[in-house]
This record gives C-alpha cells, sequence and structure tokens, in this order.
C-alpha cells in the first residue's frame, strides 16, 4: 500500500509542476492514465525532457508493474568462436577470417567441457552467442543443443541471434519456419536480443551491412514465438543514430510485440568505442544511457521488463538505472562474456557472486529477486540472511564476502 501510494503521489506532482511545457504534461497524463504515447511523442521526450522528468515517468512505469522488485539470474556465456564473416564498424570483438589466428574457433567437444565446468554450480542458463562462421551450421547448433540437454536437461539455452540463424538457414538453403522448428526441437528454450543494432536503413547499412535487415531479424523472433518461445530485444545506442532512428527502432518492436507477445525484455545496449572502426565516436554520458532507459520504459508500454546490463555499463550505473524505469540487470556468477570487455565496458572481469549483485540491488533501497529465464522466482533476497551474517534488517548494504 505504501509503495502504491507514493506511486501514485509522484505521478501526480509531476501532473502539477508549473514548468513543465503542455506537451510534456500531455505525455505525463496519458502514462497516468496508461494510455500509449505516439511515435512523435518519443522524439519529443528524447529533445525536450529533463532528465528528472523522465525519472519520475520511468520509476512510476516501474514501480506500477513492479514495484521494488529487481529481478538477476544466473548465467554463463558460451562464445564459440570471435571470427566472423560480417565487418560491422561498431564491433570490436571479431576477427575477419584473414586475421583468425588472432581470435578463437572452439570445437564441440570443447564448447561441452565448458558446459560441464558448470556442473556444480547452481546456473539455470547458458547463453549462447558468438561470431558467423560457415562450419557453425545448422547440423552443428543441433548436435550441440542436443548434446547440452543430455547432459543437463535442465539448463535453459538461449542461444544465437537471427543474425547467425539468417546465415545457417539461408546456407542451408531452409525456410526460417523450419530452421527455427529444428532448432526448438533440438533444444533451443529462447533466443537472445543480440544483432538488432539499429533498424532503420539509413544507420544499418553503414553499421552493420550485410547483416539481417531489420524486417528479416523481426521475422525470425516472430517465427519463434509462433512456436511459444520467448525472446529478448536489444537496440545500439549512442553512436551515429539520431533520436528519430531510436524511436523507429523501439516502434518496430513495439509492433511486433502486440502482434506476438513474446518478448521478455528489453536491452538497451551503450555504443563503447575502443578497438574498433567508430573510435573516433565519442561514446554517451552516464545522463544520456539513464535518459534512454526511462525513455524505453516509458515507451514500451507492452514490455514487461526493461533490462540494464551492468557488465556494459558498470554497477553504479546500474544501480542508478533502477531508478530510470529498469527492473532488472541480467546475471551474476560467470558472465565471462568478452563482446563487451573488448569494446571497452566499465566491468573488466564481468562477474558478480550472488552475495554481490543481492547487496547491489539492496543498497538501492529495491528488493532482489533472483529469476530463471522465463522469469519465475528462483528466490526472493528481500529478508535473506546470508550466511555467516546478522540478520537483514530493512535496505542496507550487505559486506562482500569472497
Amino acid at each position: 500500500m505504501d509503495t502504491i501510494m507514493q506511486v501514485q503521489s509522484s505521478a501526480e506532482l509531476l501532473l502539477k509542476t508549473s514548468n513543465l511545457d503542455t506537451s510534456l504534461k500531455r505525455i505525463a497524463q496519458k502514462v497516468e492514465d496508461q494510455e500509449r504515447i505516439t511515435f512523435d511523442e518519443g522524439v519529443y521526450l528524447y529533445e525536450h525532457a529533463p532528465l528528472g522528468y523522465l525519472g519520475t515517468l520511468a520509476n512510476y512505469i516501474r514501480e506500477r508493474k513492479h514495484g521494488s522488485k529487481t529481478y538477476f539470474n544466473r548465467n554463463f556465456h558460451l562464445e564459440p568462436t570471435n571470427v566472423c564473416l560480417y565487418t560491422c564498424t561498431f564491433c570490436s570483438y571479431s576477427r575477419l577470417i584473414k586475421k583468425r589466428e588472432e581470435g578463437w574457433e572452439y570445437t564441440l567437444d570443447e564448447m561441452l567441457d565448458m558446459i560441464k565446468k558448470y556442473d556444480e554450480k547452481p546456473v539455470t542458463e547458458v547463453h549462447i552467442v558468438g561470431g558467423v562462421l560457415p562450419q557453425y551450421d545448422v547440423s552443428f547448433y543441433e548436435e550441440l543443443f542436443k548434446k547440452i540437454k543430455a547432459h543437463r536437461p535442465e539448463l535453459h539455452i538461449k542461444a544465437l541471434t537471427p543474425v547467425e540463424y539468417h546465415y545457417i538457414f539461408k546456407k542451408e538453403k531452409i525456410s526460417y519456419e523450419e530452421g527455427m522448428k529444428r532448432m526448438a526441437d533440438a533444444g533451443l528454450d529462447s533466443m537472445p536480443g543480440g544483432g538488432a543494432e539499429i533498424f532503420h536503413p539509413e544507420i544499418r547499412d553503414q553499421i552493420a551491412g550485410g547483416k539481417c535487415n531489420a524486417e528479416q531479424w523481426l521475422r525470425i523472433h516472430e517465427i519463434l514465438h509462433e512456436l511459444g518461445l520467448r525472446s529478448n530485444a536489444t537496440m545500439l545506442y549512442g553512436h551515429i543514430e539520431e533520436f528519430k532512428h531510436r524511436i523507429d527502432h523501439i516502434e518496430r518492436l513495439r509492433q511486433l510485440q502486440d502482434k506476438t507477445g513474446g518478448f521478455q525484455t528489453f536491452i538497451p545496449l551503450k555504443f563503447r568505442n575502443k578497438n574498433n572502426q567508430m573510435s573516433h565516436i565519442a561514446e554517451s554520458t552516464t545522463v544520456e544511457d539513464l535518459r534512454n532507459y526511462a525513455i524505453a520504459r516509458i515507451y514500451m508500454d507492452n514490455f514487461d521488463h526493461i533490462k540494464a546490463y551492468w557488465p556494459m555499463i558498470g554497477r553504479e550505473t546500474a544501480q542508478m538505472s533502477l531508478a530510470f524505469g529498469v527492473n532488472d540487470i541480467d546475471g551474476t556468477i560467470d558472465d565471462t562474456t568478452k563482446i563487451y570487455t573488448m569494446a571497452g565496458s566499465e566491468e573488466q572481469s564481468p562477474a558478480l557472486s550472488t552475495r554481490e549483485l543481492v547487496n547491489l540491488i539492496r543498497s538501492v533501497n529495491r528488493e532482489a529477486i533472483e529469476r530463471d529465464t522465463l522469469y519465475n522466482v528462483v528466490q526472493d533476497y528481500t529478508d535473506y540472511q546470508f550466511p555467516n551474517e546478522e540478520v537483514y534488517k530493512g535496505y542496507v548494504a550487505l559486506p562482500v564476502v569472497n
């Protein structure tokens, strides 16, 4: 009851603020009335809305949907290769085939050995994504998924993006429908949101030319949803795109979500400028990052969750994002992905223990909830007492014990 009253009072206060222009007040009223804002209103938020306004409005929506609950899961990454056929200008991760000696290409047995290293850990998800190479074809991934399930049936396989699927299905000369059905039959449980970048061709052709286009990316997700499986969605922001391109991107996602309801969470991904062809472009500021999270939460009314990927933006910004519409900060135990560390992410050793991540969430007055990939609650840490620790009372930062 206290939380509901607090949310309502913050919304009323915003609407009564005298220094807001008519357009911002109209948007705030729409949000309070649970009416959808338009494309032009989304652009207007980027161009004119103050940070405090956006935070108040996004937090209002976040708490209306989830209260103070903040989700995380126990996951690990498996990256088959960083050698890739494509030459995305923003990418610091991949190595072209002509420089493949600088990269890695794991065999099926090597990947299974990596999976087995987590046998004694309470992880619930393996996230599989990497470069695109001919030897990693449909049959290869079918065998990989089947062997993972044979070894550990309960482990959720969240694997590959439309970029990989588009390539391997085209190479196999099969339809998206047949290809996704084969992946699901082999053990695929859900799909990550990568490869979306920016949908608008004005930008996509410049930064990710040659990869699947927006329509193909969206269609592959749609087919997955039709099979009864779920997926995530992303947007790479803060490079050469304009605000209208961001809204165009999330508008297309919102439309597909209206049609299928199959997206679980939206993850804005901050462009990092280290070791890539776009190093001359300045990165977005923390203020702009927070504004972007907030506008995503306001615009994407049919998405349940907005996620901040803490290894990319750092722990402190991730904490701040929880007041700007974000209610999920991804995984904990061994998030060893190299994709972002190679691009200059804030976290060069991106791994947090459960205790550390619960501490991060609690210290900003949020409730820490461990989830599985499908947002089923695994453990509520709101009042949890860790071993060798005083009884938890209130939202106080917990000591980190290695």
